[in-house]
């Protein structure tokens, strides 16, 4: 089989601004995956996005960034390939869409529609300190929580759907 076909590509959604905490879990999260020889996959700003990103390359991983305007340039500068979607907020369900899993980090509005488009399109999400779901007041178990970034790399990648379809 070839090789790039068993190769995960996980995404890594959160907020484009959080503090310094969530930061360097993201940056955990990143460097996790990429030590495993998953690609990470994000929407290629700051943040969050940026964190996942410095820590896969620090582990010399390769990272994505799907950006939502045209400009090449506004990639954060630990994206190896930036590609300008044009298409803003509507750029959230490529990133979704390009993964395996995902793992959710925190986030706001932006995440939650990245995690129903996950949900939607039947991919894994993992959260971590990131956005429950209620359904006539009661949370449900939809989203499933990890305590630390190893547990939510590890659950990522073992339920990762094994293509892409």
């Amino acid at each position: 089989m070839n090789e790039k076909a068993n190769t995960r590509t996980i995404a890594v959604i959160g907020a484009g601004q959080c503090d310094s905490q969530t930061a360097a879990l993201a940056e955990e999260v990143g460097r996790r995956l990429a030590g495993v020889g998953a690609i990470v996959v994000c929407g290629g700003l700051g943040s969050v996005m940026e964190a996942a990103c410095r820590g896969a390359k620090s582990a010399g991983g390769l990272t994505i960034g799907i950006l939502p305007g045209t400009v090449r340039a506004e990639a954060n500068s630990s994206v190896d390939i930036a590609i300008p979607s044009g298409l803003g907020e509507a750029r959230n369900i490529l990133v979704v869409r390009s993964a395996q899993a995902v793992i959710a980090i925190g986030g706001e509005f932006g995440t939650l529609s990245e995690i129903a488009f996950a949900l939607k399109l039947g991919i894994p999400v993992f959260g971590l300190n990131t956005w429950q779901l209620a359904r006539g007041g009661t949370i449900k178990p939809i989203i499933p929580q990890a305590a630390t970034a190893e547990e939510a790399v590890n659950r990522a990648l073992g339920s990762s759907r094994a293509e892409i379809s």
